[in-house]
Parts: structure tokens; sequence; C-alpha cells
């Protein structure tokens, strides 16, 4: 696929290298602006999106894009973001400090102390931005493939640069980003985002209830994320019972999933709950055999999503669509 990541310092027009780019090999833009939009309509203006949570949420947005077109993105960070995509070009546009002053000179019209005062401060921010969405202030060459000096080059030769890059590369040939690809990425993000309780407007929210453990609020989170229906703990059946038919013990599943007349028992690592779950999930199956149960680990929660063919649905669904619906 052809991904075309496009960085640079404060001042050394870096913008309007993307704008060429793009314009040059037919891509579709992506500033930094319209990522926030595309998150917006994603997720709800309602619904600001942490810091910590941002990688994800946009990676989720790309990768659905990258089905359909090959993309030049001019964002702050873009190369950390794209580590798992195939075909992905990281370009870095720098310049020396005398040159990147006279740019903001022409551009804001202002004098040379107020042009340093000004670049000090987008440096200042750039930093700050990175370092709360990804953990580094700065970004080392080695995180580029193609780095161009606007000393040396103009906006048109930059471009011209990287379009040959690309060609030689051929990532336009590698054709767009595949079905089963997206879907294994945007599973991940998925799973990250809804680590911080992030899923997409279009989901009935109904009053909540306190989870018994993490895993089971990552899990009804990532559930609403495929809008999915689930019952947390509806039904308990009696496994054990005394001489006198009194019930003595009695086993309630985690979720029940209607739309698949399923219901799940999530597990943690330690061994001995996991050997106590097994035997009252074997009891149930043998008095209930009419029960469907599946016991999932947390790193099975990508297996029950593709086994049950949530990912290609939601795929199919329009934007901010779904009919999804849950209880607590």
């Amino acid at each position: 696929m052809g991904l075309i990541t496009i960085s640079g310092q404060p001042g050394c027009r870096h913008e309007e290298a993307a704008r060429q780019i793009a314009q040059i090999l037919g891509f579709e833009l992506l500033t930094e602006s319209r990522l926030q939009s595309l998150i917006e309509e994603e997720y709800g203006a309602e619904q600001p999106i942490p810091d910590k949570a941002y990688p994800d949420a946009v990676l989720s947005i790309v990768a659905r894009l990258a089905t359909e077109r090959h993309l030049v993105i001019c964002a702050t960070g873009a190369e950390l973001l794209f580590k798992s995509f195939p075909g992905v070009l990281r370009v870095q546009v720098v310049a020396p400090e005398s040159r990147r002053l006279g740019t903001l000179m022409l551009e804001h019209r202002i004098n040379r102390p107020a042009a340093r005062i000004l670049l000090r401060e987008l440096e200042r921010r750039q930093k700050e931005l990175r370092l709360k969405k990804f953990g580094k202030a700065t970004a080392p060459p080695h995180l580029f493939d193609v780095v161009c000096n606007t000393e040396c080059l103009e906006i048109e030769g930059v471009a011209e640069v990287v379009r040959d890059a690309v060609n030689a590369c051929g990532l336009v040939e590698q054709g767009l980003l595949s079905a089963a690809a997206e879907s294994h990425i945007q599973f991940q993000a998925r799973l990250n985002l809804s680590k911080f309780g992030i899923s997409p407007p279009a989901k009935v929210s109904l009053k909540k209830r306190i989870f018994v453990h993490p895993s089971e609020e990552i899990f009804a989170n990532l559930l609403d994320f495929y809008r999915v229906a689930w019952e947390y703990e509806p039904r308990s059946f009696p496994i054990q019972w005394d001489k006198n038919g009194q019930v003595t013990e009695a086993f309630t599943p985690d979720f029940y999933l209607p739309e698949f007349d399923l219901y799940v028992e999530l597990t943690t690592m330690k061994q001995s709950l996991v050997t106590k779950k097994n035997r009252k999930v074997k009891l149930l199956r043998s008095l209930y055999p009419e029960v469907n149960i599946q016991v999932f680990y947390q790193k099975d929660f990508e297996n029950l999503i593709f086994k049950y063919g949530l990912a290609d649905r939601l795929a199919a669904q329009p934007a901010g669509g779904g009919q999804g619906q849950h209880t607590r």
C-alpha cells in the first residue's frame, strides 16, 4: 500500500511539501486538523480522546482509509504510528535555523527577534505534543527513510525526491491495505482503546454496572466497539446440591451474547483460579448440554472476534451506524 508520513521542524514548510507530494502522486492528504475531524466523527466531539489513546484512534481511522486509497499523512509523530503497516515511507523535512527564521518572518510578517521567539515556542509545543502522545519528545533520524533539507531543495524538489523514493520502493504497486491486514490492525487498536473506555457513539449506553475484574470491563468495551449485544452475569446455573436438594454451588458466567446464544467466561492467568473455573464449566456442560459456553483468556479475545465474523460485520456497516445494544 502507499502510505507516506511527513514530519518536519517548525518553519521548514513540511506542510506545504506534504500538499505537493499528495498532488503529484494522486494520494489523499490527511493533515493534523483533518485527522482531528475524523476522530470527532468516529467517536463524537463530546468524547475527548486521552493523549495516550490518540495513536490508536488515528491508527484505527487510517487503517480503514488505507483499504480504499493511498495516503499522505502530515502530523506530528506520524512516523511512529504505522510500524505494523506494510508499504510505508517515512519522510522528515528539515532546515537550518536561519532558513526557518526567514520562513516565519515572511509567513507572519514579523522581524527576526520576534521570529526567533515564535520559533522557540513552536519547537516547545511540538516537543510537548510528541511527549504527551507518543512518549518521546524528539524524533531521531533512524526513524525516517528519507530526510530532505529545504536549504538545498525547494518544496518542488522535495516532492520530486519523495516521488522517486515511492517509485523505487514500489509502494503503489503493492496495492491497498488488505481487508485481512486491516482487521488485525483494527483489533489491536480497538482493544487498546477499550482500555480507556472509548467506543463509537452509536452504542446505546445504559446504566453502568461495576465489574468484578478489570478484564471484564475491557471485554465489555471491546464488544461495544464491535456493536455486539451483551448481558453481564444474567443467569446463575446450579451445579451442586445437598442431599435435601438444596443448591450448594452455582456458576454464573461473566457474559451472555444473545445474538450468538453464547455464554462467555473470562479467566486470569492465575492457575488456581483457572482450575476452579474449568471444573465449574465442566460441570455446567454435563448438567446443561444445551448451553453454549466458551472460556477465554484475555489473549483469546481476538479469536472470538474473528471466529464469529464480527470484524467483517462491522466493516460492512455504514460509518457511525450499527444497532448493537447491551444490558448490564
